[in-house]
């Protein structure tokens, strides 16, 4: 049985089909990353959850997606029902006791949880085009973006901030082309609007201020256990990009934010990444190799990594090998992509001499799965035919007022809530905008200011050069202000007089020319 320094997986079965064996995770290759996979129904996402109850009773905080409103239930008290009773005696476990667990709910769009927001500086350039799902000529434009944004001092905070930057770009783009390389205002145009896109898609509320603290999702209670943080990822399945792009972020982040730890008793947090095929679907080589680099590197920071998904085939090879602790429920073989699929997942294993692994993938029931885990000195285990134990929390979601109530009591209510917009590039380039366009209408008024009539006073004094005189502009075909003006007055003029007078003045003019 699991005790302080494992969690309790299940019970394997024997050759005659009794459980007896105890499958353990041990909490020192917990950081060791570990894969979930199974098809739709097979009991992913119970396993998901026993495995967070595990971690979190160890006193490691859990970060996870709960892609159907199901994983919700782990906040609440589980009871007792006669399927779930009946499965802790099969595997032996003993006493079967019921908990509920510290759950913090999270949303990007704030509506079930406190929201989660980052700055476009936090996200960069990488990931934003990957967000957006730039051409390389339009994420070269990106790379600009950010470089002129740190040169003229301009935070990025949100999507107005780099709309605004963008739209500067656009009006500077021949200086900026012989600077940086080719830069054309279609591109731009492209990226703005895919950015009106996202904006429309709910984007907007997952750009800003204040941006999500990583202390607060590696929380632990008063009594030892580590906190739980939910995100409510049903609505934002209807953009998977983002959803993908907002987890590798956040892997990102900590990757760059922990102090190296080397092999701790125990991870300092887990990290399950559902639905990890969205991640990887479509995504340039250079994002493979990140994702890559992050998983392989974040070990040492105490961080483990678990993917949750249908098939190992969604998993990229370098990404797959980095994982040490796989929970393979059953897979279907109908198709030839399905059938290579189990062949994957069975080569993956220790092979086990009792049975075949590639004829088990196909036989297993609801609940049931192949397990292997690190042992000492980081062996992988024997593959075994598990039955996964009854989780300790309640089976499926909660209730709204449930969960309301819950975000109301929670350690970070009233921190996330309130957006705050303070002075970034939106602000400073409309001031610039606006500055120059004053300067401009000051230079204008300076200019009509100095229209004067000649031989009537107010004139420039004539600049001196060496004791010479300037020589004479050129005369114009163009009648000046003066003459327009005084040919109105002649117009105006109805009597003789006053027609003999604004002669004598122009006669005086065309001498004094």
């Amino acid at each position: 049985m699991a005790d302080e320094t494992s969690i309790f997986i299940g019970a394997s079965r024997k050759p005659d089909d009794s459980y007896q064996r105890a499958e353990e995770l041990l909490l020192q290759y917990g950081n060791r990353h570990g894969l979930v996979t199974g098809a739709t129904g097979t009991g992913k996402t119970v396993t998901l959850q026993i495995l967070a109850e595990g971690f979190s009773n160890a006193g490691v905080p859990v970060f996870c997606a709960d892609i159907k409103g199901d994983l919700s239930g782990i906040a609440m008290m589980g009871t007792a029902q006669d399927f779930l009773v009946k499965r802790a005696e099969q595997v032996k476990l003993d006493p079967y006791d019921f908990q509920e667990f510290p759950v913090i709910f999270w949303d990007l769009f704030g509506e079930q949880g406190h929201p989660i927001r980052a700055t476009i500086s936090e996200m960069g350039p990488l990931l934003l085009s990957r967000l957006m799902n730039l051409t390389e000529a339009q994420e070269g434009i990106m790379n600009i973006a950010f470089r002129i944004a740190d040169e003229d001092g301009l935070l990025l905070l949100d999507l107005k901030d780099l709309q605004a930057l963008l739209a500067n770009i656009a009006g500077r783009a021949d200086e900026i082309s012989a600077r940086y390389g080719n830069v054309t205002k279609p591109s731009v145009g492209a990226i703005q609007r895919t950015l009106l896109v996202l904006e429309q898609q709910g984007a907007a509320n997952f750009f800003g201020e204040p941006a999500l603290r990583i202390s607060d999702i590696m929380r632990t209670t008063r009594d030892g256990r580590g906190a739980i943080s939910v995100l409510a990822a049903d609505k934002l399945m209807m953009n998977p990009r983002l959803y993908a792009t907002f987890l590798l972020w956040l892997m990102s982040e900590l990757f760059e934010e922990l102090p190296e730890v080397g092999d701790p008793d125990k991870p300092k947090l887990v990290f399950f990444f559902d639905e990890a095929h969205l991640l990887f679907d479509e995504a340039p080589k250079v994002l493979i190799d990140r994702v890559e680099q992050v998983v392989r590197l974040i070990r040492s920071k105490g961080v483990g990594v678990y993917f949750v998904t249908q098939n190992p085939l969604d998993i990229p090879e370098k990404v797959l090998a980095q994982l040490g602790n796989r929970v393979q429920h059953a897979l279907r073989a109908y198709t030839p992509r399905e059938q290579q699929a189990v062949r994957t997942a069975a080569e993956t294993f220790r092979p086990n001499p009792d049975f075949d692994c590639s004829t088990a993938i196909t036989q297993l029931g609801t609940g049931e799965a192949l397990v292997s885990t690190l042992e000492a000195k980081g062996i992988p285990s024997m593959v075994q035919r598990t039955l996964i134990r009854p989780p300790s929390s309640r089976l499926g979601p909660i209730a709204p007022t449930e969960r309301h109530k819950l975000i109301q009591e929670s350690p970070v209510v009233g921190q996330y809530d309130q957006v705050i917009d303070r002075e970034s590039a939106f602000e400073l380039l409309q001031k610039k905008a606006k500055d120059a366009a004053d300067a401009e209408a000051q230079q204008a008024d300076t200019g009509r200011s100095r229209w004067t009539i000649p031989g009537f006073g107010n004139d420039d004094p004539e600049p001196q050069s060496g004791g010479r005189r300037a020589p004479a502009p050129r005369p114009s075909n163009r009648q000046t202000v003066a003459e327009a003006a005084i040919k109105s007055v002649v117009r105006s003029v109805g009597s003789s007089v006053g027609r003999a007078i604004v002669r004598g003045i122009l006669g005086s003019l065309a001498r004094g020319r």
